[in-house]
């Protein structure tokens, strides 16, 4: 099967003809090769397919909210071509044997290449280590490790984690929320003056900024590789500089960290209705840390866009604010938020938006044949969006089984309109 491009603008830049044979990019220019599909990209971005470091895809235990094969669909919608499906499922994601079932998963549903996440601890209990070596070593070749949806709190569990991953070059993925300052199960929004306002019981942003400083000098210690998920203040920001900057100088260690979506544009303010689509972990925080996530992800920071996708059921969503469960969807509007928020103002060209969205987040897990240049002999992984395109987003019409999607009604610029995995194409707008 072959494919011609023709008149795409490669990263923004001119635009070129690009030829795909048998899965691979064969030439890029003036192309006059004919080819079974001819796309008209005219005025259309091309991108290296994305990769996100962080979805829930519920799959197994709660296939009424998510699948694999639904949130690769999802997925694919969003011109992502690589996902890493986090552990918390049920049962948890902590052997090699669940770890192979959920890579087999992604294979069959052929929509997305979808890695698993490991637990770092069984259970996601924090206090035994799980069967970390085997999961990597397995067919799923697991690189990552998180307990996300819980932070591994135990100081000594973290430094055996970072020892231990630090054989086979893998990574662990905190879930940066100290449990003494932030209770799992009772705070449920930022603290501060709205959250005493509305009645809610809020948590602090240094019970973020507590962990990532303790976990950078961790891995200091340990020389070995800590990414920071889903960070949401300018207090992480300030210790992520800084710990960067130690970390380029010693060269034996290495920190990492993703921004979500939702934290580059939505703030505190929405939970002032008590919508429960607005309930995320971490919280959303105020303007200040907003405008900091968005300058730190500009200058490099903050490394990579990852959607912390989190389907949930109507049933687990709509109580009242205290009681319903975290999370929102992510997949399918991501590439149109940084779009809308970083490439509208400037902040970040169409280059810096593959960096952040596929290149980063693949050198950061490991992954073969994701993340690649658009460029002669590398795999057609590949995204095509319209950079003018304006849409109001529709809940109603997304690929997830889940409907807690926080850009209901909102409207933003830029869209996916087709994505390629190994040149066949998953998606079509």
């Amino acid at each position: 099967m072959s494919l011609l491009i023709k008149g795409a603008s490669v990263l923004g830049a001119e635009p070129t003809d690009v030829y795909v044979d048998g899965g691979v990019i064969r030439e890029i220019g003036t192309v006059s090769a004919t080819a079974d599909e001819v796309v008209a990209a005219s005025g259309l971005v091309l991108l290296p397919g994305l990769v996100d470091l962080h979805t829930h895809l519920r799959q197994p235990g709660r296939e009424d909210a998510e699948t694999v094969a639904s949130g690769a669909a999802a997925a694919a919608a969003g011109g992502y071509t690589a996902v890493l499906a986090m552990a918390n499922t049920s049962p948890v994601t902590d052997t090699a044997e669940a770890a192979v079932s959920v890579w087999e998963l992604g294979r069959e549903a052929g929509l997305a290449d979808v890695f698993p996440v490991g637990a770092v601890t069984k259970g996601l209990a924090g206090e035994e280590l799980a069967e970390l070596a085997l999961m990597n070593r397995s067919r799923a070749g697991v690189t990552v490790f998180s307990d996300d949806g819980r932070c591994v709190s135990d100081p000594r569990v973290m430094r055996r984690a970072l020892e231990y991953v630090k054989a086979f070059g893998g990574v662990i993925s905190q879930h940066s929320q100290d449990p003494s300052l932030a209770p799992y199960g009772s705070a449920c929004c930022h603290e501060g003056e709205l959250s005493g306002r509305l009645g809610l019981p809020g948590w602090p942003g240094v019970a973020e900024e507590v962990i990532v400083a303790r976990d950078v000098m961790l891995a200091r210690h340990t020389g070995s590789r800590v990414h920071v998920a889903h960070a949401s203040t300018a207090g992480t920001v300030e210790v992520l500089r800084w710990a960067k900057a130690q970390a380029e100088k010693d060269g034996s260690w290495a920190v990492t960290a993703e921004v979500t979506p939702h934290h580059l544009l939505l703030t505190t303010d929405l939970l002032a209705g008590y919508d429960p689509t607005f309930k995320v972990n971490p919280p959303l925080r105020p303007a200040e840390d907003v405008e900091a996530l968005r300058a730190a992800l500009a200058d490099g920071t903050i490394d990579a866009v990852a959607t912390d996708h989190a389907p949930h059921a109507r049933q687990d969503k709509e109580h009242a604010f205290v009681d319903a469960a975290f999370g929102m969807l992510g997949l399918e509007e991501a590439l149109s938020v940084v779009s809308t928020v970083m490439v509208s103002s400037g902040l970040l060209d169409w280059a810096g938006v593959a960096r952040v969205m596929s290149t980063t987040p693949a050198r950061i897990a490991g992954l073969e044949g994701h993340g690649r240049p658009v460029a002669v002999g590398e795999p057609a992984n590949l995204a095509l969006v319209d950079p003018a395109a304006t849409y109001v987003v529709d809940r109603d019409r997304s690929l997830s089984l889940s409907r807690n999607n926080p850009w209901h009604d909102r409207k933003l610029t830029g869209r996916v309109v087709s994505t390629y995995l190994r040149g066949k194409q998953t998606y079509a707008g």
